[in-house]
């Protein structure tokens, strides 16, 4: 991860992260399959976050803009409720391996539309030094964000009121199951 990233190259790189984290979580058992698990809960939560309080803003801007993030938002809706009921259910569960397969096609049909839709939008419209400061915001978002899916909670609006109380009751029950070995 360079300073000097762009919002755009940080984005696809995470999308990849996750990609790689998918198939850790098919392929792994036990204890491995479950850490594998709890790490793409937490990327995903803090991925969508930062890309709701920063990225989609920055694309609705000019001609088009509120239709395709509005599409974006609707597809990380549904994966927030998908993921959620995962993390409740854990990955020992019956029918965890099917609604995983589901969140995995609904994850990377999203990243495709963001990297086809979005990302060229963003591109088109600000300079490499914004791209770059709007890397920083993401980041920045991401550091306070919560660590597990809240469907509901997808507008800048309400990330901003919401995250930060839920990100801390996240980060203690993150510390919690740590401690647990869970």
């Amino acid at each position: 991860m360079a300073d000097d990233e762009d919002v755009i190259a940080l984005l696809v790189r995470q999308h990849g992260e996750i990609r790689e984290l998918f198939d850790e979580v098919e392929t792994a058992h036990g204890d491995e399959r479950t850490a594998a698990f709890r790490r793409l809960v937490r990327l995903l939560a803090v991925h969508e976050t930062a890309e709701e309080e920063v990225v989609h803003p920055a694309a609705r801007k000019g001609e088009g803009g509120d239709a395709i993030v509005d599409a974006r938002v609707a597809e990380e809706r549904r994966a927030k409720e998908l993921l959620s009921t995962l993390d409740r259910i854990g990955p020992d569960a019956e029918g965890f391996d099917t609604l995983l397969r589901d969140l995995r096609d609904d994850v990377l049909a999203h990243a495709r539309h963001e990297e086809h839709e979005e990302f060229p939008r963003l591109r088109a419209q600000y300079d490499e030094d914004r791209l770059r400061t709007l890397a920083k915001a993401v980041r920045a978002a991401e550091a306070i964000a919560p660590t597990r899916p809240h469907p509901g909670v997808e507008s800048p609006a309400a990330n901003m009121l919401l995250g930060p109380p839920v990100a801390i009751m996240d980060r203690a029950r993150d510390l919690i199951r740590s401690a647990l070995g869970r």
